[in-house]
Parts: structure tokens; C-alpha cells; sequence
């Protein structure tokens, strides 16, 4: 078969391997559909310290059932959707029920072959955490494997408390922040907003996912504040991984705003300039958000299967596995909302 492994940053190879066999209490799946995201691209350029190569990459997983030893409930020809972030389920914070933080999580694609490849295996840990889902009938394989990053998207807006009457700033109009525009929408969200410094990427996103207005230039603070009758918005939810989109958020937020920083900074430039009293006398709430637990990939899941969060209509590429590298560089040169490939 083949499979797309990364070998060392700059070296992604598409190669022949070899069809992988079930072991027990694993599940075997041809996958259909596995989509790319800006983490992809990041490893290509730099690695990642969680990655022993050579590893086949892929975490956006979808695909059908093909082979099972002794995991049970599952059949030849189920259509099924794959977490990414794997929790342990059995440490201090799993067993109060922060699997987002589980200081033990391993990753598909990261400690265990992923989805950038004709079939998989998928482990035992995954599968002991509720880690696989039945694709509802209403949607296809290349729906399904955008329910990893919209069920991140839910942890984070859920953590930010977005709600009825919300106005909403999105910063970053690439496939994440399309999802939070669509994923506020179908929370009640009185009016959401997205800013993004890429005006043709701006630009491509609203045509899609219509916000109640796009922000673009050097004043977006001003331009927020405007919008907002001089209020600022109750939430600000930092799409991207910048620094001072950060900073902005917190000038922008209305009293008692919610602040999501969502996209992680680089690690050699984590630090950013915080007015404290902001904070303080507007009492703001920061919150992180990493990744998703198992129950957040279920509920993003039925969210698509309803039409509360329609996906399809953001998937803008569909690339076979043999061009899967030229999928990751459109992703890179942020000229697509969501790129899947299908092996």
C-alpha cells in the first residue's frame, strides 16, 4: 500500500509499505478520507519533538472498517470517524474528566501511524477510550474527518462560554476560524465577526461562512470597537498562532469578555505583553484551549450529521495520497479552507 511518512523536516516521502495487520484489540480501516491542517504543515518544516521517524502522518482521520480482532461492537464495513488526541483515561485529571490535559496523551500520527495512507491500524488505547465513532448515514467520509478539528473548536468555545446574544471576534479566517464562525452561529451568537491580516484568505473564508462583517488592516482593535458601538465583544477567540493578535484581544474584549486563546504561539516566542489591570477592572476571563477529548469528537460529529455546523462546503480540495505534499503546501500558502486526501 502506500502510505506518506515523515522522515525528517523537509523530508516527506510517499512510499510503498506494507498492508498493516490488526493485533488484539485493535480495528484495521481503509481510510477514505484524512484532511490536512496547519499542524501538517508545521511538521513538515520542523518536526515535532512527540515524533520518532520514520512515521506516517495524518490525524484527521476517517474510514471503514476492513479487519477486527477482539474489539467488539465493531463489523467489516463500518463507517468510522478517529480521534486524534489520545488520552491514558486512567490518570488524576482523566478521572475528573479533563481528558484535554491528560499529561500522558499520545496522538494519531504522532506515537502511532496515521491516516496519510490506504489502511491503519487503530490501537487498543484508542479504542479504550471511546475513541472511535460511527459516521452517521447523513455524511460522507470527508465530512467526518472534519469533526477532529470542529470537536476542538467545541472544546474551546465551550470553554469560552460562547452563548445566546454573543458578539463573537474570530481572529484567523482559515479553516479554524471558519468553524468557530459557523460552531458561534449555531450557539446562538448574536453577531460574529472575523479578522484576519490575509486579505485574499479573508476574503475567500466570508464568501463561505458570511460573518456579520470582516476586519482587515492595521486598526482592527478600532475597527472592533466600532462594530460594537464602543462596547467590544464578549468574546475574542484567537484563531491564529500570533502574539498580537493576543495582545489585541485583550483590548478589544467588553467587560466581563471572554478571551479564547485558542492557537498556540511558537515555542521560541511564547510571551506577550498583558495589561493587567484590563483584566482587572474589566474583569476579562483568559482561557486555553487544547485540542478535544473523545466526547467532544462524538458531539462534533452529530453537530455535522444534524446540519447545526455545515463542513462540506469548506472542504476546497480533495487530493489523492500521491499529492498529499502539494496539499500540505496549499495549506501552508493559506490559499484553501480545508484540503483532504483521499487514499
Amino acid at each position: 500500500m502506500k502510505v506518506a511518512r515523515f522522515y525528517a523536516p523537509g523530508d516527506i516521502r510517499v512510499e510503498e509499505a506494507p498492508e498493516p495487520v490488526a493485533g488484539p484489540g485493535e480495528i484495521k480501516i481503509r481510510v477514505r478520507n484524512c484532511s490536512t491542517c496547519g499542524t501538517d504543515a508545521k511538521i513538515q518544516k520542523h518536526g515535532h519533538h512527540h515524533i520518532k521517524p520514520p512515521r506516517v502522518m495524518g490525524h484527521e482521520i476517517a474510514g471503514e472498517v476492513v479487519e477486527v480482532t477482539e474489539a467488539g461492537g465493531w463489523a467489516p464495513g463500518d463507517r468510522v470517524q478517529v480521534i486524534a488526541a489520545i488520552p491514558c483515561g486512567k490518570c488524576a485529571e482523566c478521572r475528573r474528566g479533563r481528558m484535554t490535559v491528560c499529561p500522558n496523551q499520545e496522538s494519531m500520527g504522532y506515537h502511532y501511524d496515521g491516516g496519510f495512507a490506504e489502511y491503519m491500524i487503530i490501537p487498543a488505547t484508542v479504542l479504550a477510550v471511546d475513541g472511535v465513532n460511527r459516521i452517521p448515514d447523513e455524511i460522507g467520509f470527508a465530512e467526518a474527518s472534519v469533526a477532529e478539528p470542529l470537536a476542538c473548536v467545541l472544546n474551546g468555545q465551550e470553554l469560552a462560554r460562547v452563548g445566546e446574544g454573543d458578539d463573537v471576534v474570530i481572529m484567523g479566517s482559515g479553516p479554524i476560524g471558519c468553524l468557530h464562525v459557523r460552531l458561534a452561529r449555531s450557539r446562538g451568537a448574536a453577531r460574529v465577526f472575523l479578522v484576519d491580516i490575509n486579505a485574499g484568505r479573508l476574503e475567500m473564508a466570508a464568501r463561505l461562512v458570511h460573518p456579520d462583517a470582516v476586519v482587515h488592516g492595521e486598526d482592527v482593535v478600532e475597527q472592533v470597537l466600532k462594530l460594537t458601538d464602543g462596547r467590544g465583544a464578549d468574546v475574542v477567540i484567537t484563531a491564529a498562532a500570533s502574539g498580537a493578535a493576543q495582545e489585541q484581544a485583550l483590548r478589544m474584549a467588553a467587560r466581563q469578555g471572554r478571551i479564547s486563546f485558542f492557537g498556540g504561539l511558537p515555542k521560541d516566542n511564547p510571551i506577550i505583553r498583558c495589561d493587567s489591570n484590563l483584566v482587572h477592572y474589566r474583569e476579562l476571563t483568559i482561557v486555553g484551549a487544547n485540542g478535544s477529548s473523545p466526547a467532544h469528537n462524538a458531539r462534533a460529529l452529530r453537530l455535522i450529521a444534524d446540519g447545526s455546523v455545515p463542513v462540506a462546503d469548506l472542504i476546497t480540495h480533495r487530493l489523492p495520497l500521491t499529492e498529499v505534499l502539494e496539499g500540505i503546501d496549499i495549506v501552508s500558502r493559506g490559499e484553501a479552507i480545508k484540503v483532504t486526501i483521499e487514499p
